[in-house]
Formats: structure tokens, C-alpha cells, sequence
């Protein structure tokens, strides 16, 4: 097999099972240094040592590359097909087999660890008809936020991507937008009014007393231009960065104003965030309110964490039919844009 297709392949499984990132970075590492080489130069290099005087190959990168280079599946990628056919969870099943696309993801742009195309080629594998790219808004700098210069330079890779899809997938051009302290949007109105995708989050002042948090969010919630709520809490629960606990704010009025406001309520698939908790998840239920099923992903492996969020929406009873990522791409569109 192409031994670039097979590093990378490496790097998605490591990625969807949470090794460190220092060792799935050592694999996207490997494959960057190799892809340039036709196979003829790549094989050469094998032969007489060069391969492993490069920078970026190590013993186990260099073994999957002569293994592919061979004819044969390496070895340890075989192991990780083989230890990751199992589903992430114990259900959501259905549900997840009924979602369509993502419209939360992230790419090197901002905080993402990889190239626009390497999130793309990981949708489509994952049967995705759509994903969107929403890289940080200028606000949150530690992010590498995207100014309005870097956006309009960014959708412009975004287009040349779809002119070039022949097969029906679609990268829908998106932000995960800032709701600043005051409640506004962290970009520009006409970079807003460009997008098929505004994710509006907060991710500053997280432990505002209730009564400023509330109304900073109804303000996000209410700009027409806010598609999704994301990880409206938040919370972290587990992982690298520890735990945090969730903002306060009165979630009757902003999941009121969610259902309003034609704003879905965004189910974070990330493990570290399950985001909303089960009783907010109810509470929106009850007010009517949208749901989205998005990834939140940083890395192309990321994007199978839908099984997550997947298995939490259908433990809490939401119906498909109100999770806006089973629409069909132009019922999606249709609704975003209205």
C-alpha cells in the first residue's frame, strides 16, 4: 500500500483511541517527510540507508514504510485496524448511523493539528456527506484565531476544494465564532454573512456569575447570524487539561431563546466535555429546542468521536428528526440560511 497512506491511517487510529499526540505526531511527521518522494525515490532510500537519515523517520515509522513499500498491510497498522473495529461506545448505533455530517471542526489554521485536506480525506472515509470548517474566530488568540485576511484566504481553499470533489462531499464554509463578554459576534458582518456555518461559543470569563453569562449568551444566541450553541457549559470532565466545572447561567431563558431563534443546541462529542450534561440535554428537549451532534475535532481522527455524542442523545431520548446533522445537506443549508 502507499506507505504515506499508511502513516497517516496510523496517525487517524491513534488519534480516535487518544494515544499521546506526541506519538501520533511522529507519525503525521513521518508522513510529511515522505510525500514528495515518488515510490521509485522512496524505495531507493529504503535500500541503501538514506530513508533513515531523514528527519522525521524513526525505527517504527521506517519499519510501516519498508513493510508498505513490500506490497503488505505493515504490521502495525494491522494491529490498530484490528483493535479498533470494535465501536467506540455501547450505543447510539442507529442514531449514529443516521448522521450525515459534522459542522464542528478544526483544522491547523487555528488549534487543529492538521492540514485542511487531511480533515477532508478523514470525512469522506467516515461516510461523512459533509463536514464544516470551523476554525477559531480572532478573539482567542491563544487558538491562533482566524482575522478576517486569514478567513477570506481560507475560504478560498474551502472552494477550491468543493470545485474539485467529484464525488458529492462538501466542506461547508463555517467559523467557531467568539460570543464576547458584551454578547456580540468575535468577526465581522460581512465575513459572518459569507458563511453557511456560525458555531458561537464562549470560551472566556468562564465562571461569570450567572446573571452576566446569561445575558452574554442570549446576546450570541440572538445575532441572526448564530447557526449553533456549542459546548454551552464549558465543562471538562476528564483528560490532559483536567477538569472544570460548568458555567452557571439560567438555562430556561437560553434554551428559550435557542428554540426562538431557530439555534441548535450543540451535543459536544468530545470525550473530555460531554457537553451539555444530561439534565441541560433535557431541559433544551423540553423547550423545544435543535440539536447538533458535532466532533469538535482537532484531528482528522477526532471525527469518529460523533459515536459519543451519538450514544448520549439517544440515551436522553432525542429524536432524530431534531438533530440538524441527519438533515440531508440541502435541508440543512435551507435552514441555515433562513
Amino acid at each position: 500500500m502507499d506507505a504515506t497512506d499508511a502513516l497517516n491511517e496510523i496517525a487517524f487510529w491513534l488519534e480516535r483511541e487518544l494515544a499521546p499526540s506526541f506519538k501520533v505526531q511522529a507519525f503525521r511527521r513521518a508522513a510529511e517527510t515522505i510525500a514528495d518522494l515518488t515510490p521509485e525515490e522512496l524505495a531507493a532510500r529504503a535500500r541503501d540507508g538514506r530513508l533513515k537519515r531523514m528527519k522525521g523517520i524513526g525505527a517504527r515509522s521506517f519499519e510501516v514504510i519498508t513493510q508498505a513499500l513490500a506490497g503488505e498491510v505493515p504490521a502495525y497498522l494491522a494491529d490498530l485496524r484490528d483493535r479498533s473495529s470494535q465501536s467506540l461506545t455501547d450505543g447510539g448505533t442507529h442514531l449514529r448511523s443516521l448522521l450525515r455530517g459534522d459542522l464542528h471542526s478544526h483544522s491547523n489554521w487555528s488549534d487543529g493539528g492538521s492540514p485542511i485536506p487531511l480533515m477532508v480525506d478523514a470525512a469522506r472515509s467516515l461516510k461523512h456527506e459533509y463536514l464544516a470548517l470551523t476554525d477559531h474566530s480572532p478573539n482567542l488568540k491563544i487558538a491562533n484565531g482566524l482575522s478576517a485576511e486569514r478567513l477570506t484566504e481560507q475560504l478560498q481553499i474551502v472552494e477550491q476544494i468543493n470545485d474539485d470533489a467529484g464525488d458529492g462531499f462538501r466542506l461547508l464554509k463555517g467559523i467557531e465564532v467568539d460570543i464576547l463578554e458584551d454578547g456580540t459576534l468575535d468577526q465581522s458582518t460581512e465575513m459572518l454573512d459569507r458563511l453557511d456555518i456560525v458555531v458561537a461559543s464562549v470560551h472566556s470569563k468562564l465562571r461569570s456569575d450567572r446573571r452576566t453569562m446569561t445575558s452574554r449568551m442570549l446576546g450570541g444566541i440572538r445575532d441572526p447570524h448564530t447557526n449553533v450553541l456549542g459546548h454551552c457549559t464549558g465543562r471538562l470532565v476528564q483528560g490532559s487539561r483536567g477538569q472544570r466545572p460548568q458555567s452557571e447561567f439560567d438555562a430556561e431563558k437560553v434554551f428559550a431563546a435557542c428554540a426562538e431563534n431557530n439555534v441548535a443546541v450543540e451535543i459536544n462529542s468530545r470525550p473530555e466535555r460531554q457537553d451539555p450534561p444530561d439534565d441541560l440535554i433535557q431541559l433544551a428537549l423540553d423547550a423545544g429546542c435543535l440539536f447538533s451532534i458535532d466532533s469538535d475535532a482537532h484531528a482528522p481522527g477526532q471525527l469518529d468521536f460523533l459515536q459519543y455524542g451519538a450514544q448520549r442523545a439517544e440515551s436522553n431520548g432525542v429524536p432524530a428528526e431534531r438533530i440538524i446533522t441527519t438533515w440531508p445537506l440541502e435541508k440543512l443549508l435551507d435552514w441555515a440560511g433562513s
